[in-house]
C-alpha cells in the first residue's frame, strides 16, 4: 500500500468530498498551495486574475496545485505581513521545490497553468500579467508546460488529478466577477501597480 503524503501552506487542509466528481478533495485558497501523493485526490480551486499551476511527476506520482495572485515580488511582503506564496514567483519556486522534496524529479514535471482572466474594470490587465509571468517563469526554467487555459474575461473553476494528469475546466459568470471585485479592494497598493477539459 502506497504511504500517504501531502504538504500545505496553510495549517489546515480544506478537504470534502466533491459533488460532481464524487471525489475526495482538497481547495486551494490564494495565496496557498497543496501537494500531494493520495491515490484519487482532487485539488480544486476558483480563478479569476489569479493563476494556478498544476504540476506532477508521473513517475514518482506526486503532484500538487498552487494559486498566485500578482505575478513577481522580491521580498514577498503581502501589506504588513509576509505572504510570500500570493506572488508568482514564491508560488511556482515553493510547489516545484515540496514535489522534489517528494522524490520528483524537474526534468519529469508536466505542468499546465489556468486562470489569468481580465476580470476587473480598469486598465490594469492584471490576470493578463499573471499568465504572461507564469509562461515566461516556465519557458526560462526550462519547465515542460503540456496545457493551458489561460486569459480571456471570465472567471474559471479548475479541477485537477495529480495522480493522472487530467484537470476538468469549469468556465463561471457574473457572481464570481463581483467577489474578485470585492476582494480587488483588500489589495495593497502595489497591485495597482505593479489537455484539458470543459465541463458544464
Amino acid at each position: 500500500m502506497r504511504a500517504t503524503l501531502e504538504r500545505s501552506v496553510v495549517r489546515g487542509v480544506h478537504r470534502y468530498m466533491d459533488p460532481h466528481f464524487r471525489m475526495p478533495s482538497v481547495k486551494v485558497f490564494p495565496g496557498e498551495h497543496h501537494v500531494t501523493r493520495n491515490a484519487g485526490e482532487m485539488l480544486v480551486t476558483v480563478l479569476g486574475s489569479c493563476v494556478a499551476a498544476c504540476m506532477r511527476d508521473p513517475v514518482a506520482r506526486v503532484g500538487g496545485m498552487n494559486h498566485f495572485m500578482l505575478p513577481a515580488s522580491e521580498s514577498g511582503d503581502w501589506g504588513v505581513a509576509a505572504a510570500s506564496l500570493r506572488y508568482g514567483n514564491f508560488a511556482m519556486e515553493t510547489l516545484i521545490n515540496d514535489i522534489l522534496k517528494c522524490g520528483g524529479r524537474r526534468e519529469r514535471l508536466e505542468i499546465k497553468l489556468f486562470g489569468g482572466a481580465n476580470v476587473l474594470a480598469g486598465g490594469l490587465a492584471i490576470g493578463h500579467r499573471n499568465a504572461e509571468f507564469a509562461e515566461t517563469y516556465l519557458a526560462d526554467e526550462g519547465l515542460r508546460l503540456i496545457a493551458k487555459d489561460l486569459r480571456g474575461d471570465l472567471p474559471r473553476r479548475v479541477h485537477y488529478l495529480p495522480e493522472t494528469g487530467a484537470a476538468f475546466v469549469q468556465t463561471l459568470r457574473r457572481e464570481t466577477r463581483l467577489k474578485e471585485r470585492e476582494y480587488a479592494a483588500t489589495l495593497p497598493a502595489e497591485a495597482e501597480c505593479g489537455a484539458v477539459e470543459l465541463f458544464d
